[in-house]
């Protein structure tokens, strides 16, 4: 009877165990806030988040400022990949594994993965221990092999022969070292696959890399796939090994190295939310090819049940008016006849002004392109006014005869000035005989340049 009640006294002490993160940053930041998330592939989940605290420190006879911040995770908290986010933008964030365990780290914030350093917790410290001492072996590796590529008379292979050994013994170590560790795939998955003899060719080298970049990465493994790992990999490897200052050979490679990419890839969810995420960086920079090429080849083939439609619909709305798309139609009525974007048969090439007689740089330039188009029987405008109403609009336009005008209410509400991502007036969209923009100029000037060249 003792020993029950003593199990039950204690029991209460097990159902509420907890665990603290607790993070110390210099300097400290202006923001007050730090988000913790947690990893899933290319997904952040929230999970709290909690205030920094400002303390003053001496070092060397100087005060500094520091932060401290800590998260109190419960006992059922998942084991995992998190993220503790305090700059929404550049380097803001730093990651740990978490598994069951007490974590303490310290880092500049202002270089977070280059400074962090754990104090508490065995998980974190063994794998950045793994990685520094990897790294150092693999760098004294890569110093000897390029010193061969750039001067293939060196006899450097029995350094290179010992230099490998010494790295292949160290990721054995660890490897061994690690086991039952969360981190554990992590490490299996880390291991390069060196030639065993040095390259004197830089092209095999390169082909080596490449063709071995994915060779220890489980892509079915969960630990992996609920992390950044794989993310991290597939954009070191998509961006910036496959890399060439040739803008048609580089968009090639990209092409090859998602097909790579994907064609490892068995985990249905994860091939979505690595597909969302390639198309969001490609995106980002305005690419359109390989945008297209990702919807097209991968992203609209996933079962119907997996995809995103609000995902396809806005990544969408926002390429819709960039240049190689056809111009989104639209309408208008003007004479009591109608008119229609995609069905005029005017010229050989339009301009499709975006503008507003309440802006003050439309009413100089607009006239300005009337006077120097005056005379140009290849070019048709259309002008698009954005306005709130058309009192000012109605005697504005009679002294632009001979252009199409388009009246579009609700100024930048208006559903046509939407779907083009018109922020700003004039904006201007320089299309061929088919409506295909083929220009976007920022300026007048740029416009007028373009249009001498056509």
């Amino acid at each position: 009877m003792k020993n029950l009640l003593a199990f039950l006294l204690l029991f209460p002490s097990f159902s509420y165990a907890q665990y603290s993160v607790n993070g110390t940053m210099s300097p400290a930041l202006e923001s007050d806030w730090v988000i913790l998330y947690k990893i899933e592939g290319a997904r952040q989940i929230f999970v709290q988040n909690t205030k920094i605290k400002t303390d003053s420190v001496t070092v060397g006879g100087k005060k500094r400022a520091i932060g401290s911040f800590n998260f109190t995770l419960p006992a059922n908290a998942k084991v995992g990949s998190y993220r503790a986010t305090y700059r929404l933008k550049e380097a803001g964030f730093v990651d740990f594994f978490f598994n069951k365990e007490n974590i303490h780290f310290a880092f500049n914030s202002d270089y977070p993965d280059q400074s962090i350093v754990f104090s508490e917790s065995n998980e974190n410290i063994l794998y950045q221990q793994y990685l520094e001492d990897i790294s150092i072996k693999q760098q004294k590796l890569d110093s000897v092999q390029i010193a061969v590529l750039r001067n293939p008379n060196l006899e450097l292979k029995q350094k290179y022969t010992n230099l490998l050994k010494d790295l292949n013994t160290g990721q054995k170590q660890y490897l061994a070292a690690s086991k039952g560790f969360y981190i554990h795939p992590f490490i299996k998955a880390t291991i390069k696959n060196n030639p065993p003899e040095i390259y004197t060719s830089a092209q095999k080298y390169m082909s080596n890399m490449t063709d071995t970049f994915f060779d220890n990465m489980d892509f079915s493994d969960p630990t992996l796939l609920n992390s950044s790992f794989l993310v991290d990999r597939i954009t070191d490897f998509v961006f910036y090994i496959n890399y060439s200052d040739d803008f048609a050979t580089q968009q090639n490679l990209h092409k090859k190295s998602i097909d790579r990419v994907i064609s490892n890839i068995t985990n249905i969810p994860f091939k979505k939310d690595a597909l969302e995420y390639l198309i969001t960086q490609f995106a980002a920079s305005k690419n359109i090819e390989i945008f297209d090429y990702l919807f097209n080849k991968y992203y609209n083939k996933l079962p119907e049940s997996l995809q995103d439609n609000t995902f396809k619909e806005e990544k969408m709305a926002a390429f819709a008016a960039e240049v190689g798309r056809i111009a989104p139609n639209f309408t208008w009525t003007a004479n009591k006849k109608n008119f229609s974007l995609t069905e005029l048969d005017e010229a050989d090439n339009y301009i499709l002004i975006f503008w507003s007689t309440s802006c003050s740089h439309c009413l100089k330039e607009i006239p300005e392109l009337h006077k120097f188009l005056q005379e140009n029987k290849k070019v048709t405008v259309i002008a698009f006014s954005m306005e709130k109403d058309d009192f000012v609009w109605k005697n504005m336009k009679t002294t632009l005869p001979n252009w199409h005008h388009v009246l579009g209410l609700n100024k930048w509400e208006n559903k046509t000035g939407r779907i083009y991502n018109i922020n700003a007036t004039p904006s201007y969209f320089v299309l061929d005989k088919n409506k295909k923009i083929i220009a976007k100029p920022e300026e007048l000037l740029a416009v007028k340049e373009f249009i001498e060249k056509l």
